[in-house]
Parts: structure tokens; sequence; C-alpha cells
């Protein structure tokens, strides 16, 4: 008995090793054994402003559990950038005037599908007026601009498409900004094998895969917002998720250098400043006055990474999550000046209508 025991107790013990040994990439999460200095900051070190959230249903939606979740995390001012247009932004802007008038302000949205048709434009132009007039106070522009938005005769439409010149002109009149994302990480574009830096995200998300025919080349989308931003220079543009060049920080300040109206919103990218602590340190220094604090996807658990690495000097902690980044974080110190800046002076400078008594002088 006690051999086939000490048999059974070998074999199982060789089983368990030899599928140790055998998990894949995605299973391996290793603990780490590095003890260092740092703590978890769960809260802000100065009220900020997101400028890139989304609540979809704020037309109907109880505001007081985002509220709540707010106040832990010392967010004073959320932009939905999801407000929509006509009747239903109407709705979100009374539900805001009605529970937490200085909390929420909404973004409007267009809808560009059916551009060719006769007055499209000018129709476009009126509803963004009449949304303006009635409590937004932006605009809003999905990546669907550029990739995947259809005019009449089912052509993609570029974002530098002439046909939509009077709604950028009019958002300056207006003296709203334009906040836009266009395309996705380059990395998308790239090929799906073992050199590519996002892997783990395609294959675990493989619809985000594209190519230089689905829709276009990615470079070629981004010159196209490029061009954009230089033919409306009266008008004031928030580059949505440092239009994907966190990861190259030398071409992103050429193209501040280049385009005086282009600012840039860090959601969803703070991985990439993460990994190179003083290189981005000394950007988010230069280019102080352009940089706005953003976080996309509303999930408050998600956020003390955005402060430890704006605000800590730590070392070597996790990013939150993996598919994003596998690699661990370092903090940037970001001086109290810089900080308050990205946390909310460019928002309140940016955009119109917010409540700055709820912020530090």
């Amino acid at each position: 008995m006690k051999q086939k025991t000490s048999l059974f107790s070998f074999l199982l013990l060789f089983s368990i090793s030899i599928v140790a040994q055998d998990i894949s990439f995605e299973d391996y999460n290793p603990t780490s054994t590095l003890v260092v200095p740092g703590k978890v900051l769960n809260r802000a070190k100065f009220p900020f402003i997101d400028v890139h959230g989304h609540q979809y249903n704020m037309a109907n939606q109880d505001l007081s559990p985002v509220i709540a979740a707010m106040d832990t995390l010392n967010l004073q001012i959320m932009v939905n950038l999801s407000g929509r247009s006509g009747e239903n932004l109407n709705k979100a802007v009374k539900n805001i005037a009605d529970h937490y008038p200085n909390r929420f302000v909404v973004f409007a949205n267009v809808n560009f599908n059916g551009i060719g048709e006769d007055g499209w434009a000018e129709n476009a132009v009126a509803q963004l007026k009449e949304d303006v007039k009635n409590g937004a106070r932006g605009l809003k522009v999905y990546k669907g601009l550029g990739m995947n938005d259809k005019d009449v005769d089912g052509n993609r439409i570029p974002v530098d498409d002439p046909r939509l010149d009077p709604i950028w002109d009019v958002c300056g009149e207006l003296g709203i900004p334009v906040l836009i994302h266009s395309a996705d990480p380059k990395s998308f574009w790239d090929e799906f094998d073992g050199d590519n830096e996002r892997w783990l995200e395609l294959k675990t998300h493989p619809r985000r895969k594209r190519s230089d025919t689905d829709p276009a080349p990615w470079e070629q989308i981004i010159e196209e917002q490029h061009n954009m931003f230089k033919k409306h220079p009266n008008t004031t543009f928030i580059n949505a998720h440092m239009g994907w060049y966190a990861n190259n920080l030398g071409k992103l300040g050429e193209l501040l250098d280049e385009i005086p109206n282009m600012n840039v919103g860090i959601a969803a990218v703070i991985a990439e400043f993460g990994r190179q602590p003083r290189f981005a340190k000394a950007f988010f220094i230069k280019y102080q006055d352009r940089i706005l604090f953003g976080k996309d996807s509303w999930v408050p658990e998600e956020f003390p990474t955005y402060f430890r690495v704006l605000e800590s000097a730590d070392e070597y902690f996790p990013y939150h999550k993996k598919y994003h980044a596998f690699w661990p974080m370092y903090g940037l110190d970001l001086p109290d000046e810089v900080l308050k800046k990205v946390y909310y002076k460019n928002a309140l400078r940016i955009v119109p209508g917010l409540d700055k008594s709820l912020f530090p002088n």
C-alpha cells in the first residue's frame, strides 16, 4: 500500500510539474518578489477633471452611485463624451441640472453617416448649434470617422473630408473644443505574431485587428487627422489617447510644436508613460499646458494606477490590465504645478462653463 501511495504521489507531482511548464503566455502572470518602497494611491492629490468620461445612459440613470465613486477619487467634474444629440442630450443636461449641476457636463455627438445628401452639412451645423444652446460644452468625435463611417455612396469618410469643414468651423465660432479619437494603436495594423507588442490584446480581442485595406493604412488615417487640425487653426482640438503617439513622445512633441491648436488627453495610454518615467516626465513638464487628464472607461478601481504613475516616484508596480501592458509601472513624480495643469487647470481653460470654485487657484 505504501508503495502504491508513493507511486501515486510521484505521478501527481510529475503531472503538476508538466502542467506548470506548459502554461500559456495569457496564464503566465508571476507574482513579483521585488520589495521596494511605495503604496497604492486611491485618491488624487488634487481635485481633477476627467475630460474623457462615458456615461451612456445619462439621460435616465441615477447619478448618485457615480458621484459617490467620484468623491472617493477626488474627481470633481466628469465630461461625459456620450451626450448624443437632440432630445437625448436635452434629457442628460436636465438630469445633471436637477441633481448635480456642477459635477458633470456633456459633449454632443454628430452622426457622420449620410454625408453627401443634400443639405447634410447645413442640418448637422444647425443641430450642433442647437445642442450647444441646450447645454453641450464640446463635440466628441468617435473613431468611426475615418474607420467605419460611410457616405451616401458607401465610401469611407476621411477625417479631413472637406464636406466636414463646416462642422469644425462652427466649433471654433462657438468656442467649444473638439475631442477626437482617430484610428487605434499602430500595433493593431502590424503583423499578428510574436513581435507584436499588442499580441495578447489581439488574441483576446481579435476584432481589433486591422490592415491597410481594413479600412485604410494607419499612417493615412493619422495624417488625415493632422491635416484637419492644420486646416482649422481657430478650432481647439483635444487629441484623444495622445494621438496614439504616447509610445513615441519625440514625434508627439514635434506635432505639438507644429500644430498649436492641438492638445492631447492621456486616456487609456498611462501604461506608456509608466515604462519611460524620465523621458515622460520631461515631456509633461515641457508640454504642461497642452495635456489633459482622461480615463475613458468608467472603472473606478483603475484610477489609482493613473494617480500613482503621475504623482509618485514608486518603482516597478503593476498595471491594472495585462493585455494593455505586461510590463511594470514607474512613477513620474510630477511637480505640483504640472499636476494641477494636467488634473484641472488646462481643462478649465479649454472647456467652457466649468465650475472653477471646485478647484484651488
